[in-house]
């Protein structure tokens, strides 16, 4: 049904204003009452702002969270490299894959375990992290901008009480905090 107004100019003179009843959206109102749904579309709204804001490297969020771990961490092995960004086995391996051919990062044989590769950026690799970092914080400020400072605060604790609290469930489980 469409919101009611009222019609013609004598009703306008006369009547007193009449207030717009929203539409009923039940099929919003039951994807809005479900927590997956707005995690979802909050992180389709993240991607959609990260590749406004780092747009020069083609680089996906994922992509940048690896480099982003082997800026801190340089040299993990593949397993742990995907524990500390949320990936599988395989994904992971992938995403390095990848990330080698464009030669953003290397794979060094571990001397000591022949099944381990570590990871290490290459200097492009460190040139991508610190040039797209600027843009990072621009999407994620984009994102946040909505809530005011002590808000921002507060979703950030609930949605890392969430993540630990049910860590468990993923495929793969991220290293605890």
């Amino acid at each position: 049904m469409p919101p009611r107004t009222k019609r013609g100019a004598a009703a306008e003179d006369s009547a007193p204003v009449s207030t717009i009843e929203p539409e009923s959206d039940p099929a919003k109102e039951l994807l809005w009452a479900r927590p997956g749904f707005l995690v979802r579309r909050l992180h389709q709204i993240h991607v959609a702002m990260f590749f406004e804001e780092c747009k020069s490297p083609n680089i996906t969020p994922v992509q940048y969270a690896i480099l982003t771990v082997l800026s801190v961490l340089p040299g993990l092995d593949q397993t742990s490299l995907g524990q500390e960004v949320g990936l599988d086995r395989t994904t992971t391996a992938d995403v390095v894959r990848r990330l080698e051919e464009r030669g953003l990062l290397e794979r060094r044989d571990n001397p000591a375990d022949r099944r381990t590769r570590h990871v290490y950026l290459t200097k492009e690799g460190r040139s991508v992290v610190t040039a797209l970092r600027a843009d990072m914080a621009r999407a994620q400020e984009r994102m946040l901008a909505p809530l005011k400072p002590a808000q921002r605060e507060v979703f950030m604790d609930l949605l890392a009480t969430l993540v630990e609290a049910n860590n468990q469930y993923s495929r793969t489980v991220l290293r605890s905090m």
